[in-house]
């Protein structure tokens, strides 16, 4: 387990990751610091422990909006999805219709030919 050195509001956490997520967590926490810091500048002083659940709570709010989105796009991709697929079958029946008249079109020709033979 690796060991990450992380500042969040002036004060230093000592935090385990897996090997290779050193830079990961360190990218997690500043971005998360910039959310303290944006608070502790809107709101001054008001307490470590309340800077912080305010933050966690901007972090929630924002990773629901950011799952919204994503459900519009999945549910707008499935639409699409189904649109591509029920144009793809039309253009299936277009195609094996137009070998039918074709073929008997074919045939047609074959017994004409048939018959001047």
């Amino acid at each position: 387990m690796a060991q990450v050195n992380v500042t969040i509001d002036g004060k230093s956490y000592r935090m385990a990751c897996d090997p290779g997520q050193e830079e990961h967590l360190e990218a997690l926490a500043a971005k998360f610091d910039k959310y303290v810091g944006h608070l502790k500048s809107s709101f001054g002083e008001i307490g470590d422990q309340r800077l912080t659940v305010m933050a966690g709570i901007m972090v929630m709010d924002e990773l629901t909006e950011l799952q919204k989105r994503v459900k519009g796009i999945e549910t707008e991709m499935e639409s699409l999805r189904r649109t591509r697929d029920d144009a793809l079958s039309k253009a299936d029946k277009r195609d094996e219709t137009l070998v039918d008249r074709l073929t008997q079109a074919a045939d047609k020709i074959d017994d004409i030919a048939g018959k001047l033979g």
